[in-house]
């Protein structure tokens, strides 16, 4: 080992202090938020849940368009009338963002019609609720589609534009189920663990990217038609999040350039108990928190 590459291991621990140190500081100042007065904005199942609420959120704060797009035109139509009326121009399209052929077709529209999307927002999702042996073959391949194939394809289909302008945003509704799984829900776990993974590439591959950023949420279990049914043992301790929250603090993080947004904050506990503990512990705690029955009462969007 020459003496340059002795030196730099040796000042890796100092630089890595300093980082932590630096980060610590400024997460308890106030930071500059960014201004979207400029911004347009595309959100992947738009019409309903936290993808309305996000479309209400980024209106509210300045966004000059939002586009919606969904499977269920009656809702993204229903949200784009309201969102028009607060005086933020907002269109929708109906896409399936499972569907690779019709996702590059309506993100050629989009740009024909509206405009240049500066900020996507891949939030559509869907979970079935079973275990594996009980799930049909169908229902598990629909939802690596629609969860993780679906943001390949959006962020292929508007990603290349960002970077030529050199300004822009993905964003990821992610769960964190992707760290920390559930049994009943084996199809929505690890879609959304590859989609983690996707996240996590994405944004170090950008890091060289001037202008173009990423942000990663990964909130508990959210009060939406989704996961109808579901329940913790201990809600007054583990109360699901609001839709409304979950929204408003994706979109500050957005505004804050973010890069992870853990949902309430005592899920980076659970992350960090996760890396040391052993299997024993981990199960216990599984159990005493009812996540291995928390499915058994699970509807669904109806």
């Amino acid at each position: 080992m020459d003496l340059k590459s002795a030196c730099r291991m040796c000042l890796f621990p100092v630089q890595m202090l300093y980082y932590i140190v630096r980060a610590s500081f400024f997460s308890l100042m106030p930071s500059r938020r960014k201004d979207l007065t400029k911004e347009v904005v595309l959100i992947t199942g738009g019409g309903r849940g936290i993808g309305r609420h996000l479309a209400r959120e980024f209106a509210k704060q300045g966004a000059r368009k939002v586009i919606l797009w969904g499977r269920t035109e009656k809702c993204l139509k229903e949200t784009a009338e309201e969102i028009s009326l607060s005086g933020t121009e907002c269109h929708y399209f109906l896409c399936d963002v499972a569907n690779r052929e019709e996702v590059y077709k309506q993100a050629k529209v989009v740009r024909e019609k509206v405009g240049d999307v500066t900020i996507l927002v891949n939030n559509a999702a869907v979970v079935h609720g079973k275990s594996l042996m009980d799930s049909d073959d169908d229902a598990l391949l629909k939802s690596q589609h629609i969860n993780t194939m679906g943001q390949f394809w959006t962020t292929k289909a508007f990603l290349p534009r960002m970077l030529e302008l050199q300004h822009g945003h993905v964003v990821c509704i992610n769960s964190i189920l992707s760290q920390s799984p559930i049994p009943g829900a084996i199809d929505y776990c690890t879609s959304k663990a590859s989609s983690l993974a996707f996240m996590e590439s994405l944004t170090l591959g950008l890091l060289d990217c001037p202008g173009v950023g990423c942000t990663t949420v990964l909130p508990f279990h959210t009060n939406t038609e989704m996961f109808q049914g579901m329940r913790v043992r201990f809600p007054q301790l583990f109360p699901p999040l609001k839709s409304e929250v979950v929204a408003q603090r994706t979109v500050d993080a957005v505004r804050a350039d973010k890069a992870f947004l853990y949902l309430p904050w005592t899920m980076h506990a659970l992350v960090l108990l996760k890396s040391f503990m052993p299997q024993v512990a981990l199960e216990e705690i599984h159990k005493f928190s009812g996540s291995y029955t928390c499915m058994n009462t699970f509807k669904g969007r109806t």
